[in-house]
């Protein structure tokens, strides 16, 4: 394949009905328009009318492009609600079977796109150079890897003769050979590095483990065979995260896939001089009393209604995680307070937000005790501003994220206003 042939990973256009769109033609977009075209492009108001399906699922992530990973199991993994915010109730057991469940051609790997994240195994040559620039300095004399070679070389080989496998399986008598890497063995800094460097990926999770395979075993030939040169792989993904967001300013972007600035920069004016993006202004969005550019895909249709939305969010959906945008486009400060000090809690330990239409109106406070098949509101608060039915519709969602999760019980603690609101429905 000609490398400059080479574009977004699986591009999804955006599309809106005709009677509830208009196509870009202005320079400038209010500040309501920008949080349509946000939610829009990410998925929201598009949930299946029947069953959700593997087809759904698939989709879903490519509209994204990167489905964030956290450990954190409270209510939720992260990774599984992008889903249940866009779709609804789904049978987890398929998205497992998607990105958990090892098999060969992987469809969805994992790798470094933002931060640990799944992505389609179809923009797998978009990353080889950030993949190749990790090998180069994994190569220099000094280099942790270079003088760990030969324990790198045997992992390979192992995984190469015995089949995928996790970092516990692989590792044999890891106490008595500790490094010095958060206290990890040398086998776990090891594959961790091969995995920076495109050598392994990842291509299930076992007890949250990764399931290592070499990359020549699992990714097909024809996308390992694709070279694609840097400056052009950089544009399509900057154009993929254009897509992605919907609207953005040049942070924004360049935060989605952890591109630095300046390069990210050089990528959009080339985009816009292609004419594959147009460059806005967005009512309210200023830095020191200077207008914000803000970039939208060429041809882009606003939606001219917000979709109508009733849902939770994780802390890592691309609506929120990074703040200073959840801020601008939303008038949403946030964050989790899972490494402040009880005492000094002023939301909760992993606050979800809460998104109704096209605002973020609060955010709640889930635990699930599955020993006893309870949803637990362990607090919510709402925003200033909500609509006049949000107690109503923030009860219909927690009883469907109960029952999403198959919890039978649900028992509302008394810390926030909008839990005062669910005690009085439960």
């Amino acid at each position: 394949m000609n490398s400059a042939s080479v574009g977004p990973a699986i591009p999804v256009v955006i599309m809106c009905s005709s009677e509830n769109a208009t196509v870009i033609s202005m320079t400038t977009v209010s500040a309501a328009e920008a949080r349509r075209l946000a939610l829009v492009a990410q998925g929201f108001g598009k949930s299946p009318r029947g069953r959700v399906t593997t087809e759904h699922l698939t989709d879903t992530i490519a509209r994204l492009g990167v489905l964030q990973l956290d450990s954190v199991n409270v209510f939720e993994r992260s990774h599984y609600l992008p889903m249940f915010s866009r779709l609804g109730t789904y049978d987890t057991a398929l998205l497992d079977q998607m990105l958990l469940d090892p098999h060969v051609p992987a469809t969805h790997i994992e790798y470094w796109a933002h931060e640990a994240a799944f992505i389609p195994v179809q923009s797998w040559p978009l990353w080889q150079w950030k993949m190749r620039e990790s090998r180069e300095r994994n190569e220099r004399p000094d280099s942790w890897l270079a003088q760990h070679r030969k324990l790198a070389d045997d992992l390979l080989s192992r995984l190469h003769s015995e089949g995928p496998a996790t970092f516990s399986q692989l590792d044999g008598k890891r106490d008595e050979r500790r490094g010095s890497w958060w206290d990890w063995s040398d086998v776990k800094v090891a594959l961790e590095y091969l995995f920076e460097d495109g050598v392994i990926t990842a291509i299930g999770r076992t007890n949250f483990q990764r399931i290592y395979a070499p990359v020549a075993d699992v990714i097909p030939h024809h996308l390992l065979d694709t070279v694609v040169d840097k400056p052009v792989a950089r544009r399509a993904l900057v154009l993929d995260a254009v897509r992605a967001l919907g609207i953005g300013v040049l942070s924004d972007i360049a935060d989605y896939y952890r591109f630095k600035v300046a390069p990210t920069k050089i990528a959009l004016d080339e985009l816009v001089e292609a004419g594959a993006i147009q460059r806005v202004s967005v009512e309210g969005w200023t830095h020191r009393g200077e207008s914000l550019d803000a970039y939208i895909v060429s041809g882009t249709a606003i939606p001219i209604r917000a979709p109508r939305v009733s849902t939770i969010l994780t802390p890592f959906d691309p609506i929120t995680w990074n703040r200073a945008r959840a801020s601008r486009v939303f008038g949403f400060d946030y964050k989790i307070e899972i490494y402040t000090p009880a005492a000094k809690r002023i939301y909760g330990y992993y606050s979800l937000p809460i998104l109704f239409d096209d605002a973020l109106v609060g955010r709640i406070d889930l635990k699930a005790d599955r020993k006893s098949r309870t949803l637990i509101v362990k607090s919510a608060h709402w925003e200033p501003k909500r609509p006049k039915d949000a107690a109503d519709r923030l009860s219909d969602v927690v009883r469907r994220a109960a029952s999403w999760r198959r919890l039978e019980n649900i028992v509302v603690d008394d810390w926030g206003d909008a839990a005062a609101d669910l005690r009085q429905m439960f």
